[in-house]
């Protein structure tokens, strides 16, 4: 067993610290921007997060395969976080600007800034994940290290969703949109150093083979020629998400059923007649664990996502001071970090499967315990928060320690390991569900009229903002919980796969 030193983990840490500081920043605070300082409709907003998400699906699978294939005297994944972090903190920059310009020039403007933040965080933090399944071949150290990890994230959002509110105030001095701007340059300095310190600190010792007979060009070829395979799935969901009628329904119904089909077909083919992609693609629609965990990351990151998209809105109009948010955030954020690091303790004695049940459940049923709050009642408010988000915050700790496993899993069944596009697709329902999550915020939102620049839609909307913190979140903790019932990996089975690849990877190294 490879026991990691600590001063590796925490340097691993600061990489989720750094990337938090864009990937809360923009789910806690990016659609309040649009809406009460950008100038765009709620609905145009909701559009925008999910148009988003159909590139995600695109641009996370590529750069899970890429970075499988890259091999530098650096590793195959460290390099690029290195190189992609220059784009992150620009793109962080121009996500928060407020250009003068026309309507249509400015909703042209956040779906270019957008897309190129999205993009720039594909490219760190898809190789960032799958670092952690090749700096250790042990799943107990994977889970230790994840603690880690979200120990990190969760101080990096602490840093962005406890103290912007009064740092836009400070400096924007009365002018949000100058605030919002001048913010964003501190917080992108602040990023460069910390994922600096993660490249410099982090070594990768694991090396799976890759098939290099395949060049990475005709791969990228391949993928091209299966787009519709991620392509018109996430197109079916998003209308149906979006406009929630019969015809984005039957639509929705075909390509499923088209898909399901497809899928069908590429499973009876020989395999010695399949590409890369194809073997790749096979190994992940057969791994059951993985495809498990796909539904329960999306699942979890809707429930957190949703929450901590409302937050802004609830504290602005439903409190009635929008500072106090930026307290309520520290508080879930401390809370967060312990909960993260007594994730290894108790999955020790639970186990992950039952330990992410409970923490689904327990979370869920205190989420739904929001409804019932009385208007303005802060001490109510901060109890139930904190105390669901102790369990909350082992959700991502989780999840990404078992993408590690059902990595494992895949090598010990079929002999082949694609760390990166395992984790890829962790990321990408990571994103999906965070901008499906802030997609929904808006959707509910505009169904109760709300305007960020009409004052006198807020009274109408306030119910909607009720159920966003309650009811439409703990839907999804409780249909996470009956998922994982469902994955199959015991932590029994999980040591036996790791001893077991251990000792394959060893005769291969003496032969």
């Amino acid at each position: 067993m490879t026991k990691l030193p600590f001063y590796e983990k925490v340097g691993y840490a600061m990489g989720d610290a750094a990337a938090n500081l864009v990937w809360r920043g923009a789910l806690a605070y990016l659609a309040v921007f649009y809406t009460d300082t950008f100038g765009l409709t709620a609905a145009a907003a909701a559009m925008l997060f999910l148009v988003v998400r159909l590139s995600d699906g695109v641009t996370d699978i590529i750069m899970g395969m890429i970075a499988d294939r890259t091999n530098t005297k650096w590793g195959r994944f460290r390099p690029w976080i290195l190189w992609s972090t220059p784009f992150l903190a620009l793109f962080m920059i121009l996500s928060f600007t407020t250009p003068e310009l026309s309507y249509t020039g400015k909703l042209i403007y956040a779906y270019v800034t957008y897309i190129g933040l999205t993009i720039a965080y594909t490219l760190n933090n898809v190789p960032y994940s799958a670092l952690m399944g090749v700096m250790t071949p042990s799943d107990t150290e994977r889970t230790s290290l994840s603690g880690f990890r979200f120990a990190g994230a969760f101080a990096g959002g602490l840093l962005v969703m406890g103290f912007l509110p009064d740092l836009v105030a400070y400096f924007g001095n009365g002018n949000d949109a100058i605030g919002y701007q001048y913010t964003m340059y501190l917080f992108a300095a602040i990023l460069i150093v910390l994922m600096v310190i993660t490249f410099t600190s982090t070594k990768e010792r694991i090396s799976p083979e890759v098939d290099e007979s395949v060049s990475l060009k005709s791969e990228l070829t391949d993928l091209l020629k299966n787009l519709p395979f991620i392509i018109l799935p996430l197109l079916s969901v998003t209308l149906f998400f979006y406009y929630r009628d019969i015809y984005s329904g039957i639509f929705f119904v075909i390509v499923m059923s088209a898909m399901w089909l497809l899928i069908k077909k590429l499973t009876k083919e020989p395999v010695d007649n399949m590409s890369g992609t194809q073997r790749d693609m096979l190994d992940l629609l057969t791994n059951k664990p993985w495809l498990i965990l796909l539904g329960i990351g999306f699942l979890t990151m809707m429930f957190n996502g949703i929450k901590y998209g409302t937050i802004a809105y609830y504290f602005k109009y439903q409190v009635g001071d929008e500072l106090i948010a930026g307290k309520y955030f520290i508080a879930l954020l401390v809370v967060s970090i312990l909960g993260a690091l007594s994730t290894d303790y108790f999955s020790k004695r639970l186990g992950k499967r039952k330990l992410f049940i409970v923490s689904l459940i327990l979370s869920g049923l205190l989420t739904v315990a929001f409804f019932w709050v009385p208007k303005g009642n802060l001490n109510a408010i901060f109890i139930l928060g904190c105390s669901a988000e102790f369990f909350a915050a082992m959700m991502p700790t989780l999840f990404f320690t078992m993408l590690g496993d059902s990595a494992d899993y895949s090598e010990w069944k079929n002999g082949r390991r694609a760390t990166g596009l395992i984790y890829s697709a962790g990321t990408f329902v990571q994103k999906t569900g965070g901008g499906f999550a802030g997609a929904l915020v808006l959707v509910v939102l505009a169904g109760y009229g709300y305007d960020g620049m009409d004052k006198s839609t807020i009274e109408a909307s306030l119910p909607g903002m009720q159920l966003l913190m309650s009811w439409i979140p703990a839907t999804f903790a409780f249909a996470g919980a009956a998922l994982m019932f469902f994955y199959p990996l015991t932590s029994k089975e999980n040591q036996q796969i790791g001893a077991e690849l251990i000792q394959r990877r060893a005769q291969l190294i003496t032969v």
